[in-house]
């Protein structure tokens, strides 16, 4: 029998305010424990929480960035559960009337582009976290701590038709999605710090059969690969039980990240087991319309547009412009250097390689490095008028990052220019040939690939300076004579 795979996902993004959902708290990552609390977060008697208008502006940002219908009225409602992360014994969200409805994101997997709908994106509150002594989860654990400085954080909840048919395509739309988070601003979409979070269900069924078969949620999936890892073991799981004759039960399920497997934790509860009631203490939240449309006109270009527009307009790959989108301070360095320099293909060699291996060795964004569209434009017109070599422009640029120093004062300190003299470089080849009998020999007897070894052993001897192009015309003239 053939199955077919059914994914929807259920992502959390942290939303980048420097304030709590409902009260003054500070949001930054790396606090000690217990101190980003304040009476308001933790639930104390008596406090009424007052919703964080910033956290709305980008919750709506992203609602429109993702083709949804913002919704004229939301509102928040109680999700009842308890776990000692959650200090109020509920956490506020949003249930029946979500801010945002029915919109899409398109992805390309393999060359075809596919639209994934979006059922909501709604509003709600973090809860706090649990940390095991002894062990990564709390079965096997000594004890548990809590730390509530995460409680109260301001999260969107955006939740995906059952549209994805496979891992593959579930780990892309998971970085796409991240990419348009990071790209207007509003989640810096860290899933190691836990500012991304992705739940995703995950169901088989007989292909061609339009009936869902019996879902699974997993969690515990704090990369791209680990979505994919993990909907991997599920799939195959699934699709091996049916295939036996077994019957899948509905369960939450942990992925384990040391041995690429899925392990049940519980069955998987519905909405009436968390008794949703509306919010008493937050009114309903309603969009005035100028203010979304101020929303609107201020989202300017988004990421899919402008990928688009690199390839019509800058003859890039699909892959190197999905590359310079990903970022935004990255697409506007690279539009910055083509209008210095018309060769977007070469800015852009030049920018997703040897420049961001740079920073992804130092964990560093482009707007963090000492480095400017004006510098990176320099360095590739000296190698254009002969003054530099590729190769040396590269030790250039790594100097350049590292010193804060001008391209020019760093070529000048260092004595990196390229050799081009024609005298000097005549003395130099004849030296390598005379110290290169056996490989003269066989250029002479027809095997003319050799001369690639002899540029090399100039380029060996010249330190890197000696204009390759020059040394193979010497080269040639040299062996032909």
């Amino acid at each position: 029998m053939s199955y077919e795979t059914v994914i929807g996902l259920e992502t959390h993004a942290q939303l980048a305010t420097e304030s709590k959902m409902f009260c003054g708290c500070p949001t930054k990552f790396g606090a000690k424990p217990n101190t980003n609390i304040c009476p308001v977060c933790t639930g104390q008697p008596g406090v009424l929480p007052v919703t964080n208008k910033k956290a709305i502006e980008l919750a709506i940002k992203t609602a429109i960035a993702l083709n949804c219908k913002i919704e004229p009225q939301s509102v928040f409602a109680r999700k009842n559960y308890f776990y000692p992360d959650l200090p109020k014994g509920y956490q506020v969200s949003q249930y029946e009337l979500p801010l945002a409805t029915n919109g899409h994101l398109e992805i390309e997997v393999g060359g075809n582009i596919r639209k994934i709908g979006i059922i909501r994106v709604h509003l709600e509150e973090d809860a706090g976290k649990s940390i095991h002594q002894g062990a990564g989860r709390i079965l096997g654990s000594a004890s548990s701590l809590i730390d509530y400085n995460r409680t109260g954080t301001p999260l969107i909840e955006i939740v995906s038709e059952p549209d994805i048919r496979s891992p593959k395509e579930a780990a892309v739309f998971m970085q796409a999605l991240a990419n348009l988070l990071q790209y207007i601003g509003v989640c810096d979409a860290k899933m190691e710090e836990g500012s991304l979070r992705c739940d995703a269900n995950l169901s088989v069924r007989e292909r061609g059969s339009s009936e869902f078969g019996v879902r699974t949620e997993l969690k515990n999936m704090n990369s791209f690969k680990a979505v994919e890892k993990a909907l991997l073991f599920e799939e195959k799981r699934h699709t091996e039980v049916l295939a036996d004759g077994g019957k899948i039960s509905q369960e939450t399920r942990f992925f384990d990240d040391t041995t690429n497997t899925t392990h049940g934790m519980r069955g998987k509860e519905e909405a009436h087991d968390y008794r949703y009631f509306p919010e008493p203490d937050l009114v309903p939240v309603a969009p005035d319309k100028k203010w979304v449309e101020a929303i609107r006109s201020a989202l300017g270009e988004l990421p899919e547009e402008r990928k688009n527009r690199f390839i019509a307009n800058h003859r890039l790959s699909s892959n190197d412009a999905f590359l310079l989108i990903s970022q935004r301070a990255t697409a506007d360095f690279f539009e910055e250097c083509v209008i210095l320099l018309n060769k977007p293909k070469i800015i852009a060699n030049w920018i997703l390689g040897d420049l961001q291996a740079y920073l992804n060795a130092r964990n560093l964004t482009i707007k963090q490095a000492n480095f400017s569209p004006v510098q990176l434009v320099e360095l590739i017109q000296l190698i254009d008028k002969g003054t530099i070599s590729g190769k040396i422009a590269k030790t250039v640029l790594i100097k350049v990052l590292e010193t804060g120093n001008s391209v020019k004062d760093v070529i000048a300190e260092s004595g990196m220019t390229q050799m081009s003299d024609e005298g000097t470089l005549v003395k130099i080849v004849q030296s390598v040939l005379a110290a290169n009998p056996k490989q003269v020999e066989q250029y002479k007897a027809g095997k003319t690939t050799i001369i690639a070894f002899l540029v090399g052993q100039v380029m060996k001897e010249t330190k890197g300076r000696a204009n390759p192009g020059l040394a193979n015309k010497i080269l040639k003239q040299e062996l032909d004579t």
